[in-house]
């Protein structure tokens, strides 16, 4: 089989004016900060992008000093007609700037281009624009007697997604009328400060959003603040468990996104052209830096062969390599940190007798990469079945019966997202109705709207984001 070549086609740099250095925004204002400032490393390349700002805790004291002047004295007392106003703005200037967001996210990530410009950065301007229309409506939609904003919220991001994530976080808090002190991840800090730019060009009041950078050390003073109203985190099941553990029995909202290692269902009657494009979304979307990523694969077994032979067949064709080049499919692992991680649970998953097989990439001699990888004949016993790896690395068991899907998908701590491929509508809403997963597509996978809830069960989290859901976890009094 031939298959086409492409010659390279890098999305131009060009649009990006970066600074050197990055200092931390708090009051409207950016500002250096108390600890050593420590570099943005391009994971593609692993050459410098920019200096960041690490803030110590003096540094969260001022965050939330300015936070919560602002909720006082301005944010709370505008009409939600007006914060919505501002909300409008900020999505209009997102639009603005969306080539120049989409290279920077590349740059600092590592996915390609294609997922930033064409998924990221539009549903980024997607949520801002939703919750700018919720803002004056918030006493009419059933969210109780006059709901009342909580103040300040503590918001907590991961590095996977890190401008829809902020998008996420700041959109229903803002309209909600509280006031924000984010912090991103430290590998993939800078569409957070793009995005304070952003604020700045909005003329939002000084103090409604601010955006701290560094690592745990930065975050665990702004979580176990004592003026913190909110905490909003997404990441790692561990920290979201500290987190837990740190603020109960305090009268914060937390609201915690975690882990997952979701169930793809494949049963027998599914399209299998539109399933194995589900499938490779699923997976190998972001490098499966995904936490809903379909990492499990449930086949059934009158199909398994012929679902596995297609998939390592579209798997061929996927191009890895530069994440600035526009042919891209599979782009950089985010840190060395996490490639590590990924290397260590696929030797795992060879050494428990799983079939190992990965697509043949040119491996670029600089970066963190790793190819799309399938494990077959997996156990639901084995680490890879139920361990989240956060890479582009799928695990394929298989069932008989829809009764031994259900078990097999639900047998893990985690209780994300699940995916659901067959031609019967019957099947899907009965096997829907069994699964312990927040959210469960149907012959889709990794599909988002802002006005669609997300989130988990058991060590996946709780709360919800996205939709009424969403804004109700930002007011005091909302029924939801």
């Amino acid at each position: 089989m031939t298959f086409l070549d492409y010659a390279p086609a890098p999305e131009s740099q060009a649009v990006l004016h970066l600074r050197d250095e990055y200092g931390l925004f708090i009051g409207g204002e950016f500002r250096a900060g108390g600890g050593t400032p420590f570099a943005s490393i391009n994971p593609a390349t692993e050459k410098q992008i920019a200096m960041i700002a690490h803030a110590n805790e003096a540094d969260v004291d001022a965050a939330v000093a300015a936070a919560r002047k602002a909720y006082t004295t301005t944010w709370s007392k505008l009409s939600g007609s007006d914060r919505g106003k501002y909300l409008f703005r900020i999505a209009r200037l997102l639009q603005e700037r969306a080539r120049e967001l989409a290279v920077a996210e590349s740059l600092d990530n590592g996915k390609p281009i294609k997922e930033s410009r064409d998924v990221d950065v539009p549903l980024v301007a997607a949520w801002f624009f939703y919750y700018a229309g919720w803002a004056d409506k918030l006493d009419h939609v059933g969210l109780g007697a006059s709901p009342a904003p909580r103040g300040v919220a503590a918001q907590v991001i991961p590095w996977n997604f890190p401008l829809l994530m902020l998008a996420w976080k700041i959109a229903p808090a803002l309209a909600a009328g509280n006031t924000v002190v984010l912090k991103p991840a430290e590998t993939t800090s800078l569409t957070a400060l793009l995005f304070a730019e952003i604020v700045q060009q909005a003329d939002l009041p000084p103090g409604v959003v601010n955006i701290i950078t560094g690592a745990g050390d930065s975050g665990v003073p702004l979580v176990g603040h004592p003026d913190v109203d909110i905490v909003a985190f997404t990441g790692s099941t561990p920290v979201g468990r500290a987190i837990a553990k740190s603020t109960a029995g305090t009268r914060k909202k937390v609201i915690l996104e975690l882990g997952g290692k979701a169930a793809n269902i494949v049963f027998d009657d599914a399209p299998i052209d539109q399933a194995i494009e589900g499938i490779v979304n699923g997976i190998f979307f972001n490098q499966g830096h995904v936490c809903c990523a379909g990492s499990r694969l449930l086949v059934q077994e009158s199909v398994h062969d012929e679902v596995v032979d297609r998939l390592k067949a579209r798997l061929s064709t996927l191009r890895l390599g530069d994440p600035l080049d526009k042919n891209t499919d599979i782009g950089a692992i985010n840190s060395a940190a996490q490639l590590e991680r990924i290397r260590t649970l696929s030797d795992v998953g060879e050494a428990e007798g799983a079939e190992r097989w990965t697509a043949a990439c040119e491996i670029p001699a600089n970066g963190f990469w790793f190819a799309p990888t399938i494990f077959d004949n997996v156990s639901t016993s084995h680490r890879i079945a139920r361990e989240e790896i956060f890479g582009p690395v799928l695990s394929v068991l298989t069932f008989r019966t829809p009764a031994e899907a259900i078990a097999k998908a639900n047998n893990t701590p985690y209780g994300l997202s699940a995916g659901i491929w067959t031609d019967k509508g019957s099947r899907i809403l009965a096997v829907a109705d069994q699964l312990r997963a927040g959210v469960i597509w149907a012959n889709t996978f990794n599909r988002f709207d802002p006005s669609s809830p997300f989130g988990g069960y058991k060590e996946s989290g709780y709360g919800r984001e996205g939709g009424r859901h969403g804004i109700a976890a930002y007011l005091q009094g909302a029924t939801k």
